[in-house]
C-alpha cells in the first residue's frame, strides 16, 4: 500500500511540475504591482483546461502526502528521546581515567631541601 501511495506521489508531482510549467503568464509584471483587469480571474476568466488539470494535480499531491505520512505513522515507534537503545536504559561511555606520567614532577627538587653548605665567597 506505501509503495503504490510513493508511485501516485512522484507521479503527480512531475505532471505537476509539467502542468506549472506549461502555464503562460496573463499580464506580466504589472499584475503584481495591482495592474491588470479589474476581474478576480483577470481578463481571460477563470482558465481553461490546463488550470483544471493543476488543480486536481494539486489536490491528488496534497492528498497522497497525508496518506503516506498516515501510514508510516502507524508502523513508527514513538519514544522520548532517540538516546534510548531497545532496553529502555540510556547508555553514556565511561568517564576516561587521567593517567599521570611516572618520573615528570612539576616541582624543583632542589627547591624542598635545605642548604648544606653555604656557599663559599
Amino acid at each position: 500500500m506505501e509503495t503504490l501511495v510513493i508511485v501516485i506521489h512522484i507521479l503527480a508531482c512531475l505532471f505537476l511540475i509539467v502542468a506549472v510549467l506549461l502555464q503562460s503568464g496573463q499580464e506580466g509584471m504589472g499584475v503584481i504591482f495591482g495592474g491588470g483587469s479589474g476581474s478576480v480571474f483577470g481578463s481571460t476568466g477563470a482558465g481553461g483546461l490546463l488550470v483544471k488539470v493543476t488543480a486536481v494535480l494539486s489536490a491528488v499531491f496534497l492528498l497522497t502526502s497525508l496518506g503516506y505520512n498516515l501510514l508510516i505513522s502507524k508502523r513508527t515507534r514513538h519514544v522520548d528521546s532517540i538516546m534510548l537503545d531497545a532496553g529502555g536504559a540510556v547508555t553514556a561511555p565511561a568517564p576516561a581515567q587521567e593517567k599521570k606520567p611516572e618520573g615528570v614532577t612539576f616541582e624543583d627538587p632542589n627547591a624542598a631541601k635545605a642548604p648544606a653548605e653555604a656557599p663559599k665567597q
